[in-house]
């Protein structure tokens, strides 16, 4: 049986990454309803079946176990919303890295900005989840952003920054793994629409480039938050490899559509990439002899 410690899961290949959290709004019936119409909606669609997306769900920690039953037979990813900092002992209320990944969570969340607001969790808290969830072979699904609206380099440099600082106890102890960053600029946390494009895709993109220096950290991928919805994924082109979705994706249909959206990009992606090869390879008239 293979150590979970030892074998870190990390992100597929698929061109999308899609996630939705449903932090407090469910009651636990409700909650089980929707993952089972989400688990229906992975079995058939074409964009989760051919690997286009990938899925996650983050449901609350009394739904994690019928959840992650609801959705067998999927290769729906299941997170919790948080974890213990620590792996065993006297903590209260506390749920270890050992034992989501003994349930089946392959993700857990940590550094969101309502945890940080409302529960005071500093860089240190974060880093020390941080840490916790790689010691067990989870997915960190790490939360950043800016705190005001700002220019795409001022927001880029402070978002790199609080990476950093999230990864500093797991580089202490040697811990490697890919990680799950959700982009999420504060002040687009709620907001009736989210970031523009053109600031969401040049974070992301200063962010995909520091996470390519960190050779621990092979895998990773940044998808984006923040009144993330139908039609943003469209909007940004292909330019961001994902979604971590909110209240918007509280109606399942709406998760159909952006897998709907998902598939077309896919598309017209590699359409794109197929023309720019054969444009590559083609031998120039002037070249051709008899």
């Amino acid at each position: 049986m293979t150590d979970v410690a030892t074998a870190p899961v990390r992100p597929p290949s698929a061109r999308f990454t899609i996630g939705v959290s449903l932090k407090m709004y469910f009651s636990h019936a409700r909650t089980l309803e929707w993952s089972t119409e989400i688990a229906e909606i992975a079995r058939r669609h074409p964009a989760v079946r051919q690997g286009v997306v990938e899925l996650f769900v983050v449901p609350t920690f009394p739904s994690l176990v019928p959840v992650q039953e609801a959705l067998a037979g999927t290769p729906v990813r299941l997170g919790a919303q948080d974890l213990a900092t620590d792996d065993a002992g006297a903590f209260t209320g506390e749920v270890s890295g050992a034992e989501l990944a003994e349930i089946g969570c392959t993700l857990a969340e940590m550094g969101h900005a309502e945890r940080r607001a409302l529960f005071h969790e500093d860089d240190a808290v974060v880093a020390a989840k941080t840490a916790a969830a790689l010691r067990h072979g989870i997915t960190p699904l790490l939360c950043v952003g800016e705190a005001d609206e700002t220019s795409p380099a001022l927001a880029a440099l402070e978002v790199t920054q609080q990476l950093d600082l999230a990864l500093a106890a797991a580089d202490e102890a040697g811990l490697t793994g890919a990680l799950l960053v959700a982009y999420e600029p504060l002040w687009a946390i709620g907001a009736p629409v989210p970031a523009s494009a053109g600031h969401i895709t040049a974070v992301v993109a200063a962010v995909e480039e520091h996470l390519a220096g960190l050779p621990d950290r092979a895998g990773s991928r940044v998808i984006y938050g923040g009144s993330a919805g139908p039609g943003l994924l469209t909007g940004l082109d292909g330019r961001v490899r994902g979604l971590f979705l909110g209240r918007f994706a509280h109606d399942a249909s709406a998760v159909e559509r952006i897998l709907d959206e998902a598939l077309a990009l896919d598309e017209t992606l590699a359409g794109s990439a197929a023309t720019t090869a054969t444009a590559d390879t083609a031998v120039p008239r002037d070249r051709v002899t008899s």
